[in-house]
């Protein structure tokens, strides 16, 4: 089995940055399709972006497109999210999830796995 695990959240305040990881332990030999979803207290979960299994393609929500980036290392099996010019808008628990499958999707029911969420409070 596969099981992914998030890290890195934390308070920071507006302006500032963070970097979440997301680690696949388990039978990876086949890199997964990634993506970063979000949700604020009271709101719908929402997609923030996604990487493909070589990393060559990576896709963001309007909302995030320009502050944040994408990027894994394939070696360690972990895809990472850095967040720059953080909002109190951003503020919200992040999931990674993955899928088998290539295409990075924006539906949440097409991913397979999923991490147990990192908090993220971005303070004004």
């Amino acid at each position: 089995q596969v099981h992914l695990v998030e890290s890195g959240g934390g308070l920071v305040q507006a302006g500032g940055s963070l970097r979440l990881s997301c680690a696949a332990s388990g039978r990876t030999s086949t890199s997964l399709t990634v993506g970063w979803f979000r949700q604020a207290p009271g709101k719908e979960r929402e997609f923030v972006g996604g990487i493909s299994r070589s990393g060559s393609n990576t896709y963001y929500a309007d909302s995030v497109k320009g502050r944040f980036t994408i990027s894994r290392d394939n070696t360690k099996n972990t895809v990472y999210l850095q967040m720059r010019s953080l909002k109190p808008e951003d503020t919200a628990v992040y999931f990674c999830a993955a899928r088998w499958l290539t295409a990075v999707t924006t539906t949440q029911g097409s991913y397979d796995l999923w991490g147990q969420g990192t908090q993220v409070t971005v303070s004004s």
